[in-house]
């Protein structure tokens, strides 16, 4: 494929897919961290979207960036528009309005557990001998 046909096949993705995720890796396997935590976020909304893997070919990377203005992935595109990368998409996802943005009702977030008190042991009872 030339650099024109991969844009316009990133640029036809982009349209035709409501919510479109490239990403490294796919969802079922992440290659990164970022890739991994914007996909569990669409996950957990229980939302249908589209991704593709940018790591097959270098020019992907460099034409979506071209297309999009946004330098890293993974990149979140809804309704053709941007959203932004991981960072962009865990706060909007935290926050519920990813949940909003999508039209779904924002998962029930699981608090975290409480830390395990460490037990409590008496010290031990040392003399200070170096004076």
């Amino acid at each position: 494929m030339t650099n024109d046909e991969i844009r316009t096949f990133i640029d036809n993705a982009i349209k035709e897919n409501r919510v479109m995720l490239f990403m490294k890796g796919t969802p079922q396997q992440p290659a990164c961290g970022f890739s991994m935590r914007a996909s569990g976020a669409l996950n957990a909304l229980g939302v249908k979207y589209a991704a593709l893997d940018i790591l097959p070919d270098q020019r992907i990377r460099e034409e979506l960036s071209g297309l999009s203005g946004w330098p890293t992935i993974p990149q979140l595109f809804v309704d053709g528009e941007l959203v932004g990368g991981s960072d962009i998409v865990m706060e909007m996802f935290e926050s519920g309005e990813l949940a909003q943005l999508l039209g779904v009702e924002q998962p029930e977030l699981e608090s975290e557990p409480e830390p395990e008190q460490p037990v409590q042991q008496r010290p031990i009872g040392l003399e200070n001998r170096l004076n």
